[in-house]
């Protein structure tokens, strides 16, 4: 990974910060992208520590604002770096519906729209930067989501592991259409489910959450193990030129049926193109 730049977001904790402390150790020149300044310096110091021959740069950003994507895409630009990897890796759950401040359902914002806007602003820069890679971080939790057209926020009633699966299904759709629409761009898309892993997800939903969390905690896979197929995918020769695919545990599967349909996929492309007023 000499001389190769990785973006990962989500990098102040759990898989984020394992992925990035990975990529480093092998020689990569790794950018964090980080909510929170003070959290994101703590992970910054660790990456530094971590470094063979790259270095790390943090960058504060809150995905859940568009606003916000657009100027981290802006600031990353102007520093005419290239960017061969990265890592669409940030999530959240909520029990309780939110709003962004952009008047958008809070997980879906995130855990999709953020991928979708983020990767548009930035593409221009991985195709200059080929060979390049996007990782999406999804979830076999796609499983018991579907993509509600007429309701993505749960207005009408408002399931909270439906909207997150809704969310993680709604990034494999996401990274398979890219994948066709970059074909023999020597840029990739693949994405991957990390396994149940003891993170912070999902710590920002009150006391219950928190201590039903902890219960599992002894059942979970650690960050470091959790990160390893995002760490394959960004770095692994095996998956050179390898795009449109699913990873669970570095091996390729196959993720559910309602994810390979591309008229679903395409449809929320448009949505996703209207939804963060970048052009098709």
């Amino acid at each position: 990974m000499n001389g190769r730049t990785c973006m990962i977001t989500g990098a102040s904790s759990g898989i984020g910060r394992e992925t990035a402390i990975a990529l480093a150790r092998m020689g990569a020149t790794l950018v964090l992208v980080c909510r929170d300044p003070a959290r994101g310096e703590a992970a910054l110091a660790e990456v530094q520590r971590s470094a063979r021959g790259g270095g790390a740069h943090l960058m504060v950003a809150d995905l859940a604002s568009q606003e916000s994507i657009r100027g981290l895409a802006r600031d990353f630009l102007a520093t005419q770096r290239p960017l061969h990897v990265l890592i669409n890796n940030a999530g959240v759950v909520n029990t309780r519906r939110s709003l962004t401040i952009d008047g958008i359902e809070t997980v879906f914002a995130v855990n999709h729209l953020a991928y979708f806007l983020l990767t548009h602003l930035l593409l221009e820069r991985l195709r200059q930067s080929a060979p390049a890679r996007i990782v999406n971080v999804a979830s076999e939790a796609h499983t018991f989501g579907a993509i509600d057209f007429d309701d993505f926020g749960g207005e009408r009633r408002y399931r909270p592991m439906r909207i997150y699966g809704q969310s993680k299904l709604a990034n494999i759709l996401f990274t398979f259409e890219l994948a066709r629409r970059l074909d023999g761009t020597g840029v990739t898309a693949n994405c991957l489910h990390p396994g149940a892993v003891a993170t912070g997800l999902g710590f920002n939903n009150g006391v219950v959450a928190k201590a039903i969390i902890r219960l599992l905690r002894p059942f979970l896979r650690t960050a470091e193990d959790g990160a390893r197929t995002s760490i394959f995918l960004a770095s692994s020769p095996a998956v050179e030129g390898l795009s449109g695919k699913y990873f669970v545990d570095c091996r390729e599967r196959r993720s559910s049926p309602a994810s390979y349909d591309e008229a679903a996929a395409r449809r929320l492309w448009d949505v996703s193109v209207q939804l963060t007023g970048i052009g098709g």
